[in-house]
């Protein structure tokens, strides 16, 4: 299952989809259209269980969108194109298996907006992170005023997206935009460990972890909770479920079916 601007590798109940346009990646149209066929058959796979994305090479994992694409475009046209993006990502976003961005290199303005969409960031010592839009005259068009705001707080968003000035890796975790850093030999060992270890999880309970969170973000406190205790119902019915408090009381490892 690939195109020439996405790939993707499946490792047993783990997949790796590559942003493939080195050496810096950009976002197009293309790739969102290979988005937008590539996610909806990750998540109807029932062999995988969590998603990597990243990008070809070491110099970016992207490094925003494509402006050969987007210079000549009128406004319609532009519109069009934000709009393609924001279902692409909003798909991978809505993906109902656990996703991580594995990060190295520069990740600027839509390549950001892209690992926002995911569940976890890992990123590598040497990657660089921007919203240099607003030096381009522009604003975001992939989400980044909205989910970088919810992800570290409108002050900090703010200050990355008024100034659009770059920023370490070290920078990025300590402002919350990045779970973790690792040394850039090790980011692909480091991410795929942790793939496997949410792969691992009962299914049912992780996608409705997902969902309630996803959910949740964007109600009340009392709607969203209200949320979290009809989706513990529906986990509490599992086979899983079973299966997870067996294996507690017995002091063993459980055996999860996905049921």
């Amino acid at each position: 299952m690939s195109g020439n601007v996405l790939l993707v590798e499946k490792r047993d109940s783990i997949a790796i989809l590559t942003l493939n346009r080195p050496p810096l990646n950009p976002l197009s149209s293309a790739v969102f259209r290979e988005m937008e066929k590539i996610i909806p058959q990750l998540d109807s796979d029932p062999e995988v269980k969590a998603v990597i994305v990243t990008g070809s090479g070491d110099k970016a994992f992207a490094a925003g969108v494509d402006i050969t694409e987007i210079t000549n475009l009128s406004t319609v046209e532009m519109y069009e194109f934000n709009v393609l993006a924001l279902s692409a990502f909003s798909k991978l976003e809505n993906l109902s298996k656990p996703t991580i961005a594995a990060i190295k290199g520069l990740t600027l303005g839509g390549g950001y907006e892209l690992t926002l969409t995911c569940d976890f960031r890992i990123a590598a010592e040497s990657a660089k992170f921007g919203q240099p839009e607003i030096n381009l005259g522009i604003i975001p068009g992939g989400g980044a005023t909205q989910r970088l705001s919810r992800l570290i707080g409108v002050a900090r968003a703010k200050e990355l997206l008024y100034l659009g000035e770059m920023i370490d890796a070290v920078t990025a975790e300590r402002y919350g935009m990045v779970n973790k850093v690792v040394p850039d030999g090790e980011l692909l060992e480091y991410v795929e460990k942790m793939a496997e270890k949410l792969a691992a999880k009962p299914v049912v309970a992780m996608k409705m972890m997902k969902k309630t969170i996803g959910i949740g973000m964007q109600l009340d406190l009392a709607s969203a909770t209200n949320l979290e205790i009809q989706s513990n119902i529906i986990t509490f019915a599992t086979e899983d479920r079973v299966e997870g408090i067996k294996a507690l009381l017995e002091k063993r490892k459980p055996n999860f079916v996905g049921k």
